[in-house]
């Protein structure tokens, strides 16, 4: 089997115009806000690394541990000659807890950050030189294309890292139909959801003490303006995340530490202080509610892993 990867371009979703049309709609609204897709350029997706490695970020190695418990079972439901589809692949590496137990004919990553996601499938196909790598430059939360050629005997969609939460409730549901739409029949979805549980762990997972998720989140603003040459001091933001009980989520925000404007092709957009920029929903979920959620969607629960402490969950879903 050649270690090259099959590289598929469905980036038509995301260019730096809509990037610019979407960040001067953003700011014109109120309350301001954009959509945490654009924290992933390529410094975001290394600095989101980072993240997965501060000791208050608990998602990361909880999930990880669930997946090498659980990995067996996981290929048992899932079968021989599959067609293993990553979500927001990133680094990748969560997945090779599966590679091994499931051996898929076939790995497609699909992620928006084009050369963090060649990076990391080249690294898998020379790791795994008996799997066919494919890598799909695209917005998932579009609209999911498999590409002509990449199948199997089933296919099984990974959305690791709770990425689900980044949705409201609502649209978390309208997601998973659709890929339930995307998908051929008989397929299943294995993903990861964060679980409600203490205040204080919550929003330390956000706050870690060494600042790296503040630079991740300041970072959307140096990427305004590296690359849609806004005006702007990201030294005049900080970075807030707090856990909102009402709505069971972590929300992220930029605050404007001054009276201030920010000006993007000759439109201004004036922060009072105290003023924020909503960047991020993580939303938290109880284990029944996420498979009521997932059964509106069309889907069935057939099994749940979490850990002893009941911080996070991986579901399998089956069409």
């Amino acid at each position: 089997m050649s270690t090259a990867v099959r590289f598929h371009d469905q980036h038509g979703e995301e260019t730096e115009s809509s990037f610019r049309d979407d960040v001067i709609a953003g700011l014109g609204r109120f309350p301001k806000a954009l959509s945490p897709k654009y924290f992933y350029d390529e410094r975001g997706s290394l600095l989101f690394d980072a993240i997965c490695r501060q000791p208050e970020y608990y998602l990361t190695r909880t999930e990880e541990g669930i997946l090498a418990a659980a990995a067996e079972e996981i290929a048992a439901l899932v079968g021989p000659e599959s067609l293993l589809v990553e979500l927001g692949s990133g680094a990748s590496r969560k997945v090779r807890l599966l590679l091994e137990a499931m051996r898929p004919t076939r790995y497609l990553g699909v992620d928006i950050s084009r050369d963090f996601l060649l990076q990391s499938t080249r690294h898998l196909a020379a790791d795994y030189p008996w799997l066919e790598v494919h890598a799909a430059w695209a917005d998932f939360s579009q609209r999911l294309h498999l590409p002509a050629g990449v199948d199997g005997r089933r296919v099984v969609a990974f959305f690791p890292g709770s990425s689900i939460g980044n949705f409201a409730p609502a649209e978390a549901e309208a997601f998973l139909a659709e890929l339930h739409r995307a998908l051929p029949p008989g397929s299943g979805v294995l993903i990861g959801v964060d679980l409600v549980k203490d205040r204080a762990i919550l929003e330390a997972a956000y706050n870690d003490a060494a600042g790296v998720t503040a630079a991740f989140n300041l970072n959307l603003l140096e990427r305004m303006r590296r690359e849609l040459g806004a005006s702007v001091e990201p030294g005049r933001f900080r970075h807030r995340a707090f856990f909102d009980t009402q709505a069971s989520r972590i929300e992220m925000h930029l605050v404007s530490e001054c009276r201030q404007t920010l000006v993007l092709d000759q439109q201004r957009f004036e922060f009072a202080p105290g003023e924020t920029l909503h960047t991020e929903n993580s939303c938290k979920y109880a284990r029944d509610d996420f498979q009521a959620l997932a059964r509106r969607a069309g889907y069935r629960p057939r099994a749940v892993w979490s850990d002893d402490d009941e911080l996070f969950s991986v579901h399998y879903l089956a069409s």
